[in-house]
Parts: C-alpha cells; structure tokens; sequence
C-alpha cells in the first residue's frame, strides 16, 4: 500500500502552531513511507473562508518547507458531494428532519433536565409522507441527518491505541444543511475516498467525529483509513493554545518574530513525543526520527522561550551563504562573512545582527567608567592594521602599564567600546570596529 496523507484546513483563519504541528506529522509520515502528501482546502462554509486566509496557508507550509505532491479545494468539488449525497438518501442512511432550530434546543434542554444524553431522538425516522409534505408546504426545508447504525464502532489508532465508540450513544449528525449546503464531515469522508487517502492525522478533540466518519466510509463502501490523533499542543499556563489568541500564527513568527523555519520544526516535531527538543538541521534528521510509537497522551506544552533557545541554536551553525540574501533584505548588504563569523554566536534571531551591526559602525554611546584608565589604554592602541591578534597583543600592554587583569580590566575597555557588558569575543570584533572608531569612543571620556 502507498501511504497518501492529506492536511486539510479550514480557510476561516490563518495558519497557526497547531495546525502547522499537524500538517508536519502528515508530511512526515508520508515522507518517511514514500508516500504522497495533499494539500485540500477545506472551504466548505463560503462565509467564514477567505482567500487571504488561503494565501496564508500556502505560504505558511511553504516557509517550513511542506512542499505537497497534489493540492485540491472542497469549492470545487460541489458536484461530487451531490451525486454521493443522493446515494445515501436512496439507501437510506441520509433522512430528512424537519425540527427547528428552536424544537432541537428545547429538546436537548428537556434531555439534560432528566439526566440524559442530549442525543437526537430519531423523531423524524417517524414521519408520514402526508406530515413530510405538510411541513414542505408550510416553507419547512429539511436538514438531513446520518443514520448511525447502533453498534460498535472500533479502531486501531496510531497514538490512542485501541478506540471504541458504540452507535447508539451518538447522535445521528447533520450532513446536509436546510439551504442544501453539505457540511464537513460528508465532504471530508467523500474527499478522502476519492483520493485514496490512507492516513488521517488530526487532534483529539475530533475522536467523536472519527467514529462518525468511519461508519460513513463504510456506508459509501469504502475501507477507512488508519487514523491518529494527537493531542493538542498547550500553552505554558496549561490552556490549549488557540488561533484565536493570536500570537501563535506562522506568519507572525515568520515576519513579525523571524523565527528559523528549522527552529519550529524542531520544536514542533518533538514536542508531545519521547524524544528530547534538540536544534535539527535539516528536513531529513526529523523525518528519519519520526514514529507514530513516540507520541504521549498528556498535554504538550509549547514553550516560546525553548523556541527561541532553538533558534539561537540553530543560527549559530548557520553559514554565511545561507543568510547573506536575507541580510540584504534587511537593509545590511554591507555585512560580510567575517562580520557574520563574529557576531552569530550572540544571536536569537536573525534582525538580533542590527544591534551588533551598530556596535561595530556606530553611533554608540561609551560606557566609561574610569576616565583615566580609558585614555591610558587610547594611548596603548596599536597602529593598524587590525587582526584576531591585536586585542591580545593591545590588553597585554595595557596590563603591563597598569597592573590590571581579568574583569577590572576587560570589562572597562568592552563597555567603552562597544557601550555594553556582554557581546561577540572583542579579539573578533575589534577589527570589524577599526582603530578610528575605537580611539573616538576612548576618548569620549
């Protein structure tokens, strides 16, 4: 069998963590098994979709990378649903129901006042073909609800091991809408059997709709897919991190953050699983470390500050050629790999290289404590030019002139230079600076 996974978002919001987390598992599993990845837009609910949204996506997986072998849109596929969705009313297993919105809520209000489930009652199984054409001529449309057949409903899953639901503690669910609009349950089942999908990775919170769905793929006569379900990722205060929150989109991260794809996936790839949250390098690491076997049921917590440690992480073995147009887009053509090389250890995020970028073409602001000591050391400088040995050379003759070591005399001549306590190894830095500008900040005692 070749495995064929699909992500199949929503297009109501933009793409966020989670979901991003999600569309990695797939591509994963398919990439580790040789398989095909899809990606379907699931633009069923016309209001709520937009193409911003669907912009934001495409570009969202393109950044981390989720490149996909086939791509398909729900809005497209009207004509699909119709002539499946007919199929199931002539067999039975789709039934017209005539309650409003109103006789619906009152019913579950009665239900849960007695203690019981707020599960549909079937009343409409029992409607006459004269009560049927009563309520279409008093202008009742009907929806229309799946049959669910009341017996055992079991699987395998990848992460929760064994599942079973049993039919008749469910509710029959709404597929088709009173204006005729199919909702996204039927949409998804038909989907994932035309395109031969064999592997449905979603979170948790869609283990009822599975069971559901899987007696509708039996129902069209189709074998279900495998299926996962992974929990959903938490924020560090314990609640379920939420796209409405804002703050956890991939373009914000991306644009707004500059966050390395690498460093989410890394992050996002791991978290929730066995394995330690450790900078990956390249696509190819996560996918050959990626099993289904390695994933937990509690609650994972996504930490922004492990993923900015990860960035860091990842920055710093990032070579020169790999930023250089990145850096031009930032306005710093002038940064070379000598420049790079000095100041990437000192890194979170990329835009982090204005500040050093400053430090070493001012203008800055001298810390100098000791005004006597700095023009002492001034009056040390060597002549240029400047190289890697000249801080060494520079510190021992100002050690010598003045019996100070260790940070009674470091730290003066850093906070002189380049106006703060920590930063990039000055035997790097200094001759990026250059003499000129490190006498005129010595002197600005």
């Amino acid at each position: 069998m070749t495995v064929a996974g699909r992500f199949a978002p929503s297009p109501t919001g933009k793409l966020h963590v989670g979901s991003a987390r999600t569309a990695l598992i797939v591509w994963l599993w398919a990439r580790k098994n040789k398989g095909t990845f899809m990606l379907r837009i699931d633009d069923t609910d016309l209001v709520r979709s937009t193409e911003e949204n669907v912009d934001d996506i495409m570009a969202g997986m393109k950044w981390l990378g989720l490149e996909w072998d086939s791509f398909a849109r729900q809005r497209d596929r009207s004509a699909e649903y119709a002539s499946t969705i007919e199929k199931l009313k002539a067999n039975g297993r789709l039934y017209p129901c005539y309650e409003t919105e109103e006789e619906l809520a009152l019913k579950r209000k009665v239900q849960l006042s007695l203690k019981m489930p707020p599960i549909y009652d079937r009343e409409a199984l029992k409607l006459t073909e004269e009560q049927k054409q009563k309520f279409e001529a008093e202008g009742r449309k009907p929806h229309w609800r799946f049959k669910l057949l009341h017996e055992p409903i079991v699987w395998e899953d990848l992460v929760r091991g064994h599942v079973e639901f049993n039919g008749k503690d469910m509710s029959d669910p709404v597929l088709v809408r009173e204006d005729g609009r199919p909702l996204y349950h039927i949409c998804s089942v038909i989907d994932d059997i035309d395109f031969k999908v064999t592997h449905i990775v979603r979170g948790e919170d869609h283990v009822t709709n599975t069971a559901t769905h899987k007696q509708m793929f039996e129902a069209l006569g189709a074998t279900p897919p495998t299926f996962a379900h992974v929990t959903l990722l938490g924020d560090m205060e314990g609640g379920k991190l939420s796209k409405r929150k804002g703050g956890f989109g991939i373009k914000s991260l991306r644009e707004e953050v500059g966050i390395e794809p690498m460093a989410l996936i890394s992050l996002v790839a791991r978290i929730g699983t066995s394995d330690p949250i450790e900078p990956l390098y390249t696509m190819q690491e996560v996918i050959d470390s990626f099993d289904f076997s390695k994933f937990s049921r509690n609650l994972p917590k996504f930490d922004e500050d492990e993923l900015y440690r990860l960035n860091a992480k990842i920055l710093h073995r990032t070579e020169f050629a790999d930023v250089k147009p990145r850096l031009a887009a930032l306005g710093l053509e002038g940064i070379d790999e000598s420049f790079w090389n000095a100041v990437r250890p000192n890194l979170e995020i990329l835009s982090d290289i204005r500040e050093w970028w400053a430090v070493a073409k001012g203008p800055v602001t001298p810390v100098i404590s000791d005004a006597a000591f700095a023009q002492q050391a001034a009056e040390l400088l060597p002549p240029a030019p400047w190289d890697n040995t000249t801080w060494q050379k520079w510190v021992d003759d100002i050690k010598q002139k003045t019996n100070r070591k260790g940070k009674e005399l470091f730290m003066p001549l850093r906070c002189a230079i380049t106006g703060q306590e920590h930063g990039p190894d000055l035997k790097d830095l200094l001759p990026l600076i250059g003499r000129e500008r490190v006498l005129e900040r010595l002197k600005a005692a």
